[in-house]
């Protein structure tokens, strides 16, 4: 079992001295109970991880690490945006988690048309439960890198996103029950980068499938079951993970 992993805002170099403190120290003190001795891994969030080897225990949430190792990782290519319609609350930071666990690049809030939950006012609190997420599962999953979450778009600045990512010779594909072709024939071998378009709880509404699919997105559908909107992006990078060189490291 690989060592944990914690965040630092600045990873030591082969030699150098770390100290973890406050939630992160209590956690690798307190909760995962390391000691003197042991393994953990130290990153940034940004690609930089380094091994490293407790010194010292100084109190219940603060401890001293040498660093021994350091790599750098860069982001798998294509890399993948996830545009998530949002979830209702029980399952809206769920659906960031499964996706940063799956590797995805990018999470951005989108307000569908046919949203349950609501984000008017409260677009900030929203993203910054999505950062913490995020944060925590790449933690969880050894990931060099966090993903960015970015800001509550509409199904205008939607539009925006694909016709980019189409017009720079990334492949768009918007998860669609009634998908028009199958998941796995999109042409993902070649593609710079990926959008994935997931859905609310209600589904996507007709207009918003043809407004994607006429700025060059496709309407797939991912397999023969009914996903929650929750699980569709984490499922989707499974195969993008296969279908790609996104795995082949």
């Amino acid at each position: 079992m690989s060592p944990p992993l914690f965040w630092v805002d600045e990873v030591p170099r082969v030699g150098g001295e770390v100290v973890l403190s406050g939630s992160e120290g209590r956690h690798a003190v307190t909760v995962t109970r390391l000691g003197v001795g042991e393994q953990l891994m130290v990153g940034d969030g940004r690609g930089s991880v380094t091994d490293c080897v407790v010194e010292a225990i100084r109190s219940k949430d603060t401890l001293v690490a040498r660093a021994h190792a350091y790599t750098f990782t860069d982001r798998p290519r294509p890399t993948v945006t996830v545009i998530q319609a949002l979830p209702k609350a029980e399952r809206s930071e769920l659906a960031v988690d499964l996706a940063t666990e799956a590797g995805a690049d990018r999470i951005v809030p989108w307000q569908s048309a046919r949203c349950v939950a609501r984000w008017t006012g409260k677009a900030d609190k929203g993203i910054a439960k999505w950062k913490a997420a995020a944060s925590a599962a790449a933690k969880q999953s050894r990931r060099p890198w966090v993903p960015d979450i970015g800001d509550l778009v509409t199904t205008m600045d939607v539009r925006a996103i694909c016709a980019e990512v189409a017009a720079g010779g990334g492949v768009v594909a918007v998860l669609h029950e009634d998908g028009a072709v199958p998941f796995g024939s999109l042409p993902l071998a070649g593609a710079t980068e990926v959008a994935l378009v997931v859905g609310p709880e209600g589904g996507l509404d007709d207009s918003e499938v043809a407004d994607l699919t006429a700025l060059g997105a496709t309407s797939v559908v991912l397999g023969p079951e009914v996903l929650r909107t929750s699980a569709a992006a984490a499922v989707a990078l499974g195969a993008i993970g296969v279908l790609t060189d996104r795995w082949d490291r």
